[in-house]
């Protein structure tokens, strides 16, 4: 990899983070519905009871929806640690508290369910590309979580616009399995191109 990757994600990040504002409200609303439809209708969530998934925070996809619809889900949200990894508590909306980062996180004092019970990840990104890297806001508190975790399926959410051919990547990047645009779910490539 270039000794200049990071500046390059940085580079990425803020271009995507313009692409994805001028997408503006009205097409992030429809487009967020759109994909929670997406997931609704796939198999692997059909099958699946305990889901990972996030709040969202600007104008990231909003998987709220998908969560109203499901109650019988059970659905966890990640609470980020200052060590630099998360703990997973059950969604309660009127538990919720703002992190300092500024995304709404679970109360503590929820009860924290372990990793290994969750069955599939809905994954937050900036953008991915065919092969599921990610890129994300930098933190890497995905990466880590995903890393030590074989048996869930990891599903990255995105914008189609931010979907990319190849993305730049670092050792300890870990790719999503599957990923869902407002045009659908697709699995993602295993192998980078050379």
């Amino acid at each position: 990899m270039p000794d200049n990757i990071s500046d390059l994600k940085k580079r990425l990040r803020q271009s995507c983070r313009e692409k994805r504002a001028s997408l503006g409200e009205d097409y992030q609303h429809k487009a967020s519905l759109m994909i929670c439809r997406n997931i609704e209708a796939w198999s692997i969530f059909q099958n699946a009871v305990v889901i990972l998934t996030y709040l969202p925070m600007g104008d990231e996809v909003d998987l709220l929806s998908l969560m109203k619809t499901n109650p019988q889900k059970k659905w966890l949200v990640p609470r980020i640690l200052p060590q630099g990894c998360m703990l997973f508590h059950p969604y309660n909306p009127g538990r919720l508290l703002r992190h300092r980062f500024g995304m709404l996180e679970p109360d503590p004092a929820l009860p924290v369910i372990p990793a290994d019970q969750i069955e599939l990840v809905l994954t937050p990104g900036l953008a991915y590309d065919a092969y599921g890297w990610r890129l994300g806001y930098g933190g890497g508190f995905y990466d880590r979580f995903l890393s030590g975790q074989q048996m869930l399926v990891s599903l990255g959410v995105t914008y189609q616009a931010l979907l990319h051919t190849d993305l730049p990547h670092q050792d300890y990047d870990v790719p999503v399995q599957f990923i869902v645009t407002e045009n659908g779910v697709e699995s993602s490539s295993t192998r980078s191109p050379e």
